[in-house]
């Protein structure tokens, strides 16, 4: 009982005294703003999470602190309970007392003849009082405990109450709907925040072991919020066979869903998954093959023309790493490189249903020399080694036709990276890790104009 009440005291001083220091502006930052030569705002600032208003403090200390409030008093009502009880065996010695009240007139009306037979059960009476004097003193502690619960309740609705006013009077659901509806809107917010330049990598999550040194595993970034299925394609030639999941959690738990025997075999490990569709490059050839799931069959197959392959123009781990088809915000890419280019890497734009190029950019970085690289955003990011100590060294902007070197390292957690693409939906990297399937985190860096911009 000692333990319940210093604890429930405990939570009471915790909860008052951290209520009370509630910051309005905590779990949000800027990460920069400024004005352009005209006057107008400009905001740069790094997305948040999609959940962060949730997070929002206020909204949580009120919600921790009714749920606080409302174990204090199911604690109370137990300890009320336990106080009845310690009364019934108050009452019970109260009988007690006055038995062993009649047995003391009786000793004395005949203090002679009967004085041992008496004194025998005034002593097997008492014995029976013994264990009740620490209940009693309990029962004292415990109705003094309460006395102080009911203080400590007065303090806590005032501050609730103070809370309440400090938001404007509004009562917890009203709150709650408000910090919803916040919520959707930011998300709404998110979904125009699609496109941003590449700041930061961090990761990796290891997500499971399995398979042999290269692969790829990937999901649909054009997928509902509901469909999260998980395909995985282990080595990098002489393979046919997809493995599909329905979930992460099917996949980590190796409960697969279905199995797709392709056919033709692949080369490298650059594919992808667009739109329900698997998107490969055809083993020993510069053909692109498009593979529906749903319908099991091929819908289009095209040669990407004077692309390099079966290891004429790799990424340095080899692999016949050629051809790189990748998603992105905008659409599908592919990344390759030709004679015609010096071996330098070309970007063309897919029309994701014929697979005929769009647009086509020619780039001044030499394949050979690129670890991997993935989009995002329209801009090709691409590492200096599949190694120890890779970073992401050099990115070309599709939008502006220039390029730059940047310095943006990320941890090579198992040494060998054959696989690293990005998918919009997730805002992710997923990678082929040395036999471990793992995603990094990126931070992208957005810049946010009012109406008025153009």
């Amino acid at each position: 009982m000692k333990a319940l009440s210093l604890l429930i005291r405990t939570l009471l001083v915790y909860t008052i005294s951290n209520i009370t220091q509630i910051s309005p502006k905590e779990g949000w930052q800027v990460y920069s703003s400024a004005q352009d030569p005209d006057g107008r705002c400009i905001c740069t600032v790094v997305a948040p999470e999609q959940n962060l208003c949730s997070r929002d403090a206020k909204s949580r200390q009120l919600r921790q602190l009714l749920e606080k409030v409302q174990n204090m008093s199911q604690s109370i009502e137990v300890l009320n309970l336990r106080t009845q009880r310690d009364f019934q065996y108050v009452l019970k010695m109260e009988t007690q007392m006055k038995g062993l009240k009649a047995k003391f007139r009786q000793i004395e009306d005949d203090r002679k003849t009967l004085m041992t037979k008496h004194f025998q059960e005034l002593k097997e009476k008492m014995d029976e009082l013994l264990p009740l004097i620490p209940v009693l003193e309990q029962y004292k502690t415990d109705a003094k405990l309460i006395t102080q619960f009911k203080e400590e309740i007065r303090n806590l609705s005032a501050v609730l109450t103070g809370i309440q006013e400090e938001i404007g009077a509004y009562d917890y659901e009203e709150l709650h709907q408000r910090v919803l509806s916040l919520e959707t809107r930011l998300r709404d917010c998110m979904k125009k925040l699609t496109c941003g330049k590449l700041m930061k990598i961090t990761g990796p999550i290891t997500v499971k072991t399995s398979g042999t040194r290269f692969g790829a595993w990937m999901t649909d970034p054009l997928a509902s919020e509901k469909n999260n299925r998980v395909w995985y394609m282990d080595s990098y030639t002489n393979n046919k066979i997809v493995r599909e999941y329905k979930s992460l959690a099917d996949f980590v738990s190796g409960a697969e869903s279905r199995t797709y025997n392709l056919p033709f075999k692949w080369a490298g490990t650059n594919h992808v998954v667009y739109n329900g569709s698997l998107y490969f490059n055809k083993y020993q050839s510069n053909i692109i093959i498009k593979y529906s799931f749903d319908m099991g069959r091929v819908l289009a197959q095209r040669s990407l023309e004077y692309a390099g392959f079966h290891n004429v123009y790799p990424y340095t781990w080899g692999g016949f790493s050629d051809i790189d088809l990748m998603a992105d915000e905008i659409g599908l890419w592919a990344v390759y490189a030709t004679n015609q280019n010096a071996g330098n890497i070309v970007i063309s734009q897919l029309n994701q249903d014929t697979l005929e190029v769009t647009k086509s950019w020619s780039t001044g970085y030499p394949k050979r020399s690129a670890g991997e690289s993935f989009m995002i955003c329209g801009t090709l990011y691409v590492t200096n080694s599949h190694l120890t100590g890779a970073k992401v060294y050099y990115s070309y902007s599709t939008k502006t036709s220039t390029y730059e070197y940047t310095d943006i390292p990320f941890h090579n957690q198992y040494f060998h990276i054959s696989m690293l693409d990005y998918n919009a939906r997730d805002r992710a990297l997923y990678a082929w890790n040395n036999g471990h399937q793992v995603l990094f985190n990126v931070t992208l860096f957005h810049i946010i104009k009012t109406e008025d911009d153009t």
